[in-house]
């Protein structure tokens, strides 16, 4: 029997990694985690459609997605690069084109690319602190959503048992994956601020984070949030039982 105490903080608990999984999922999937804000017209200069193809069809290489991004008002994401681009127009040139979004992802492959001292420039050598942050940032979200996967599989075993005992597994889980999210968030902004360390912005250009990285910032402290109460449940219910056993046994 659970006293309504620890159901309350279970049913709580699970509120909150849900809507942490649901963050982070979010989080993982769009592309909004930094974006670039280019000077008006941009987007007509006579070099933008080449810019474009490249971003396109051309062969893969940071520094030219990079440069697209900052020209074009790219985002970036974990699996996603986006520019504005004018939309399909008639055969007359329109003086205010629509613009639309066009997005490339990033392939398994292209994410353990190496990354170089300066981008583009394969002689300069790699930049292993660099090429780690990216990968780990990818990398962090998929083991956090699978220990949070790993943890509801526990909970449904442990709801199948009528046993709070496995909820600690849960909460220990729970805490890895907010560390993991974390983890994400910090390999991002390093990996971007040692990026416009390597690569000079045009000018005009300003780049902010984005609400994609809001959300995976977000789903850190809830999923912590939700260890802790997992962790109190089972220890207060184990010190309670043992007390309750002595009892008994005096």
């Amino acid at each position: 029997m659970v006293d309504n105490r620890y159901a309350t903080a279970l049913v709580i608990g699970s509120v909150l990694s849900l809507l942490a999984t649901v963050y982070l999922s979010v989080a993982v999937g769009t592309q909004h985690w930094y974006q670039y804000r280019s000077p008006p017209g941009n987007h007509e200069a006579s070099n933008a459609s080449e810019f474009r193809e490249d971003f396109v069809n051309g062969e893969f290489d940071e520094k030219t997605y990079s440069d697209t991004l900052f020209r074009l008002n790219g985002t970036l994401g974990l699996w996603w690069r986006c520019v504005q681009v004018p939309g399909q127009s008639h055969w007359f040139k329109e003086p205010d084109p629509k613009m639309v979004t066009q997005c490339e992802s990033f392939t398994l492959p292209q994410q353990f690319v190496p990354k170089y001292k300066e981008p583009g420039n394969h002689n300069t050598g790699e930049d292993l602190l660099r090429t780690y942050l990216w990968r780990c940032q990818f990398l962090l979200p998929l083991v956090s959503l699978a220990l949070v996967f790993l943890s509801g599989l526990i909970g449904v075993c442990a709801c199948l048992c009528r046993s709070i005992t496995p909820t600690f597994g849960v909460g220990v889980l729970h805490l890895l994956a907010g560390l993991c999210s974390l983890g994400t968030v910090c390999c991002f902004l390093a990996g971007m601020d040692l990026l416009h360390r390597v690569s000079v912005l045009p000018d005009g250009v300003d780049g902010s984070l984005g609400w994609s990285l809001y959300l995976a910032l977000i789903s850190s402290p809830l999923q912590m949030m939700a260890a802790a109460l997992f962790l109190w449940a089972a220890r207060s219910h184990r010190q309670n039982y043992t007390r309750m056993t002595a009892y008994r046994v005096a």
